[in-house]
């Protein structure tokens, strides 16, 4: 991998970072970070195998290590409702920080939008039930 190559995933996964950080509206990198890794995580482990590498591929390189990190594949995707999908997001966070999952959870998917080819976005919303719809409006 070349200087050039880390120093352009470095600039778009600071870019996919602030974006995300001005639509929640919150100033710590790191709960920025935190937000988009979680909500990530539970986004690829409800999607199949297949939709879900057809995704990564189309995330930064950075961003895409912090998507597969400690991935367990599993032959047929998760399910759960979007309420427990907004919980597991909650559950992330300390008890400290009170955050709205559902606000977090439709800031991440307004970043992967902006970023991600419209029809991948729409085949990833095929493949999850119709009640997260929500969360990409």
């Amino acid at each position: 991998m070349s200087a050039t190559a880390i120093a352009q995933t470095t600039e778009k996964t600071h870019i996919w970072l602030n974006e995300l950080a001005s639509q929640l509206e919150w100033e710590d990198p790191d709960l920025v970070f935190r937000a988009l890794r979680t909500v990530l995580h539970q986004l690829r482990d409800r999607l199949p195998i297949n939709e879900s590498a057809q995704l990564a591929s189309q995330l930064p390189m950075l961003v895409r290590g912090m998507y597969y990190e400690n991935w367990d594949p599993q032959p047929h995707p998760r399910r759960i409702d979007a309420e427990m999908f907004a919980e597991h997001v909650a559950a992330a966070f300390p008890g400290d920080y009170t955050i709205d999952p559902n606000h977090v959870i439709r800031s991440v998917f307004a970043v992967i939008a902006q970023h991600v080819a419209a029809g991948e976005v729409e085949d990833v919303k095929l493949c999850l039930p119709d009640e997260y719809l929500a969360f990409w409006d």
